[in-house]
């Protein structure tokens, strides 16, 4: 399939539900994709191959949406995937970020054992939207001694300052998007 096909596949398995999850949103619901076997086997092999292009050996998945996508993707890269998750969610020791929201702050954390030195390290998820969850991802990466191979994300909501936030936070890393809208 064809990267453009590729795009056009996941692209028609992306609902739009409006006024949700408030009035004035238009909500960019993909479960149809998830449903349907070959869409989400064809944007699995996209980030697998994105993966393999900037040598990832490990892949972290952000809550929630991003579990999704990426356990499958270090599946069929053939690498680890580790969770980042929302704070307080992880048993043991682990390492905490704090980051900015709209409206006040949020804590994203990672178990501290499991990103090293030498890991080259793939974030992924569902939406690019305001950066702060994928930028603060990025901090916890480098805390951890690992290095960053980059973000990749299904889906940018281009019209919101995500890529202007994380950018330099990536310093050089790779930011791909599938999709903008």
């Amino acid at each position: 399939m064809t990267e453009n096909a590729t795009i056009q596949l996941l692209l028609s398995r992306i609902r739009d539900v409006p006024d949700y999850p408030k009035p004035g949103v238009l909500f960019k619901d993909i479960t149809p994709l998830l449903a349907d076997p070959v869409a989400f086997g064809a944007l699995t092999d996209e980030l697998a191959a994105l993966c393999t292009l900037h040598g990832a050996t490990k892949i972290v998945g952000l809550e929630a949406r991003g579990f999704i996508l990426a356990a499958p993707v270090a599946v069929r890269a053939g690498i680890g995937f580790i969770p980042v998750r929302k704070a307080g969610k992880l048993p043991g020791a682990t390492l905490r970020q704090a980051y900015e929201l709209e409206y006040g702050t949020a804590e994203i954390e990672v178990h501290a054992e499991d990103l090293a030195a030498g890991d080259r390290v793939m974030v992924i998820d569902d939406v690019l939207a305001t950066g702060g969850t994928a930028e603060a991802s990025v901090e916890l990466i480098r805390r951890a001694g690992a290095e960053v191979a980059g973000v990749a994300v299904l889906m940018e909501l281009g019209f919101l300052p995500g890529r202007e936030r994380l950018e330099p936070a990536l310093d050089g890393a790779p930011l791909t998007a599938l999709i903008t809208v």
